[in-house]
């Protein structure tokens, strides 16, 4: 494939440098991931807002790229082998960027032990902390039934509790080293307690390690 004349996503967001790699994301704690990611490595890119208001995520061309309609995706021209690399889910996109640039995602047996705190957050921090702000914040504020927004502070505050706990004794999740399990993590702890005003809630100010 060649970049930009295959991807129909170019049709809605131009490429002013083809030649850099394209993000297409905003400002939320899956699509900072990606953009601190690329800040730390230093490689050259060129963002594109997705307007959730006007429902970007879902038009035809971002669709293209990402069938799931979820930010982020990028596409870098100079994938492998020196071919343009599409790519969505913010997770396979911090384990292809440590990879191609060799930074932060240890090598060997401690290159598993990172992923394993990349997908923690993936499976089990992302959708909980999400959860709280729905039925915290969100439209689920108005349900009476206040079940469902326990039942997910409780889960967070437990996987808070894991956090806690790993970090109590070491500056990083793999200790010295900081990593893409840091970079993803970071943006759901803030915005748990400062976005969805849910600090206070899931008792954030217990867990002094986070």
């Amino acid at each position: 494939m060649r970049f930009p004349e295959d991807f129909p996503i170019t049709q809605r967001w131009p490429a002013k440098h083809p030649d850099r790699l394209q993000l297409y994301s905003l400002t939320t704690p899956n699509g900072v991931k990606v953009s601190i990611m690329l800040e730390e490595t230093e490689l050259p890119y060129e963002a594109h807002y997705v307007d959730f208001g006007k429902q970007e995520q879902k038009s035809p061309e971002f669709m293209s790229l990402n069938p799931n309609g979820r930010i982020p995706a990028i596409i870098d021209p100079d994938g492998p082998s020196g071919q343009p690399m599409p790519l969505f889910e913010s997770g396979a996109i911090l384990e292809y960027l440590a990879d191609k640039t060799g930074q932060f995602l240890p090598s060997g047996a401690r290159r598993y032990e990172t992923l394993q705190w990349l997908h923690f957050q993936m499976s089990a921090i992302g959708p909980m902390f999400g959860q709280v702000g729905y039925f915290h914040k969100f439209d689920g504020r108005h349900i009476a039934d206040k079940r469902p927004l326990q039942r997910y502070v409780d889960e967070s505050k437990r996987l808070l509790a894991i956090l806690d706990d790993r970090l109590s004794d070491r500056q990083w999740m793999m200790g010295n080293d900081y990593t893409i399990a840091d970079i993803s993590i970071v943006g759901m702890v803030r915005n748990l307690v400062n976005f969805y005003e849910a600090g206070d809630v899931v008792g954030y100010d217990n867990y002094t390690h986070v």
